[in-house]
């Protein structure tokens, strides 16, 4: 029965299970900051609206796998005002696409910016993207150190310039 097991073993290839536990462990990641991203804003929507829809978890949790993403991508080596950027026009366009998905084509009234100023369709605003970059700030900072203290990711060192 031993002999049955470890030469079960004999035939991995170290590199091809070295590439599947990196890929388990990614996505284990992308779950989890997806799932708390998800949460964290859902949860900011209803403290401050009274309410928040499914999709804003959705979104929220989409938004802070790219806060990640975009650290790793650069090795957290990019100034944090760049990093913000990023993620401002990121977040920004998704709320746009979400928008005009959840709002015009689907009607489920979500959000509606049209009294803001700034607007564009109703959909985006300044005034709400300008809040979405002191988020997007919390976000960065958030992801980084989870990644880096629950799944060993790169200590990030943020800097202005």
């Amino acid at each position: 029965m031993y002999e049955t097991i470890f030469h079960s073993w004999e035939g991995w290839d170290y590199r091809k299970m070295k590439k599947r536990i990196l890929t388990v462990k990614r996505l284990s990641e992308y779950l989890f900051l997806g799932t708390l991203g998800g949460i964290l804003y859902y949860t900011f929507e209803v403290i401050f609206r009274g309410f928040s829809h499914w999709s804003m978890f959705l979104l929220g949790g989409f938004c802070l796998v790219f806060f990640a993403q975009q650290g790793m991508w650069t090795g957290w080596d990019a100034p944090l005002w760049k990093q913000v950027g990023w993620c401002v026009i990121f977040v920004t366009a998704c709320e746009f696409i979400t928008g005009i998905i959840v709002n015009k084509i689907m009607g489920w009234a979500v959000w509606d910016y049209t009294d803001q100023p700034f607007q564009l369709m109703g959909q985006i605003c300044l005034p709400f993207a300008v809040i979405f970059s002191g988020l997007c700030v919390l976000g960065i900072f958030l992801s980084s150190y989870l990644l880096h203290f629950l799944y060993g990711e790169k200590l990030p060192h943020f800097h202005v310039l």
